[in-house]
């Protein structure tokens, strides 16, 4: 079962993920982050990886994602890259993980990938306001992503915003279910747990019952 959480960036969309893996049990999901599949800029000087538009579909190596997504459900490991954000290159190691019964895959840009899209079994979109967005979005990258108060705003007026507005936004139409920021997420939470949890019963349950 591949649940898809997608959401503007700094929308919730992790916290979501956790919230449901404590929920049904950490042995039972996985969570694939799509950040961690964004392509390798080593090859460019380090001043254009910072100008580069990383909310852009085509800045995701959803080739990858959708194969290892495809390997994960056939019940097989997968070596997930490990991106550097500082950076904006992919590491040489890389960390494996294993298969198990859930596997959640949140991004801002799954829905808007058709190759992701049709491999999702439950679409959740995260709706959160773009001020609670940004403001969540300037904390994290300064503090995890060594970036500076300008280079934040700049980007997000550059290319965060008007990606979000072309592909993020709109894919929301794809969602089964939208759970709103500042709403009773503990209700969706618990809805989408209990789905969760009928599908696992239905696997386990020995052939013939």
């Amino acid at each position: 079962m591949i649940i898809g959480i997608c959401g503007g960036t700094g929308s919730g969309k992790t916290t979501i993920a956790k919230k449901i893996i404590e929920t049904v049990g950490k042995e039972k999901v996985v969570l694939i982050e799509q950040d961690s599949y964004y392509r390798n800029l080593a090859d460019m000087p380090l001043d254009e990886r910072h100008q580069a538009n990383f909310d852009h579909p085509d800045s995701i190596d959803s080739e990858m994602l959708a194969n290892h997504l495809k390997r994960l459900k056939l019940g097989q490991p997968i070596d997930m890259p490990i991106y550097d954000f500082k950076t904006h290159t992919r590491s040489p190691k890389t960390e494996r993980v294993e298969p198990k019964p859930v596997v959640i895959v949140e991004g801002i840009l799954i829905f808007a990938e058709p190759k992701i899209l049709e491999l999702l079994d439950v679409k959740i979109y995260v709706d959160t306001p773009d001020d609670i967005r940004f403001i969540r979005r300037l904390q994290r990258d300064i503090t995890e992503r060594g970036r500076t108060v300008e280079s934040v705003i700049e980007q997000y007026l550059k290319t965060v915003r008007p990606m979000h507005f072309e592909f993020v936004e709109p894919s929301k139409r794809f969602a089964d279910i939208i759970i709103p920021e500042g709403g009773n997420t503990e209700i969706g939470i618990e809805f989408i747990c209990s789905k969760i949890r009928e599908e696992i019963e239905k696997v386990s349950l020995p052939s013939g019952i």
